[in-house]
């Protein structure tokens, strides 16, 4: 009789596991993702990729470059919509980056561009002057001259619109140190035998309208042509058997050697020179 040896118990150790749950099985790990990607998504040194998705940060940056550009006299209002318009449809870097790329970075200046010596010095003294002296309330509005004279000069403000009357006499409008309540200024002269002279400063405009009748309105223009940003000063009026006379003249303390160029200043400020 053989005898059958009774099986091994199965123990618990031998058994298979089944996973728990909540538990998971390992799983094989991939390549990375950055080095299946070409050598040409990698970004370019010193920027973003131009294939890069822009945001509306960029966007806006771009748009208050633009807007700056604008204020400088870099861009016309022309160009300026077309790029505003170009810049809120940009997707890509791409897209945007030639909308700025012929203008300065911003806090850097332009190159300038070759000027006569004494050019930027002449600009420079008149640009940021005349936007002081345009503005505020007239001090006189009308100068009465009756076989007598009167006098305007030194600091004062020119109404919007001045009034002269001179009879058989005459009056004297310095307008060289004067300033000007508004950019364009009319003077009204009456001379009936008599004579009034007007002394404008060099780059203020003059307009002379007036009519002479057995007189005469003369204006002896300078050589320079207007200045940005200068008042116009409009002469109108009657001269019967009188005179009107307009004349530009160097503001006292400057001035002329031989050539018609500057030598001094006024009130300590930059040299003004003709070009």
């Amino acid at each position: 009789m053989n005898e059958e040896r009774p099986e091994k118990p199965l123990t618990e150790g031998s058994l298979p596991q089944e996973p728990s749950p909540g538990e998971q099985l390992p799983i094989a790990r991939k390549p990375s993702l950055e080095k299946q990607l070409p050598m040409s998504q990698e970004p370019p040194a010193g920027g973003a990729p131009p294939q890069l998705r822009a945001s509306d940060a960029d966007r806006e940056r771009v748009v208050d470059r633009l807007r700056d550009a604008v204020a400088e006299g870099r861009l016309d209002m022309e160009e300026f919509e077309e790029r505003l318009d170009a810049a809120y449809k940009s997707r890509t870097y791409a897209e945007l980056e030639p909308l700025t790329r012929d203008l300065p970075e911003p806090g850097a200046e332009a190159p300038l561009a070759s000027a006569p010596p004494g050019a930027g010095v002449a600009r420079a003294a008149s640009g940021s002057a005349w936007a002081d002296r345009i503005g505020g309330h007239g001090t006189w509005s009308t100068g009465i001259a009756v076989m007598s004279g009167f006098q305007r000069k030194g600091r004062w403000t020119v109404p919007a619109r001045f009034d002269a009357f001179a009879l058989m006499g005459g009056g004297e409008l310095d307008l060289r140190e004067a300033n000007f309540a508004e950019p364009e200024v009319v003077i009204n002269c009456i001379a009936v035998m008599g004579g009034i002279e007007i002394t404008v400063p060099p780059g203020v405009e003059v307009d002379v309208r007036g009519i002479g009748f057995m007189g005469a309105f003369d204006h002896r223009e300078g050589p320079e042509q207007p200045e940005p940003g200068a008042p116009r000063v409009v002469v109108t009026g009657l001269a019967l058997m009188g005179g009107v006379e307009v004349r530009v003249k160097e503001p006292k303390g400057v001035k002329r050697a031989k050539g018609g160029k500057g030598t001094g200043s006024v009130d300590g400020g930059p040299l003004r020179k003709e070009l």
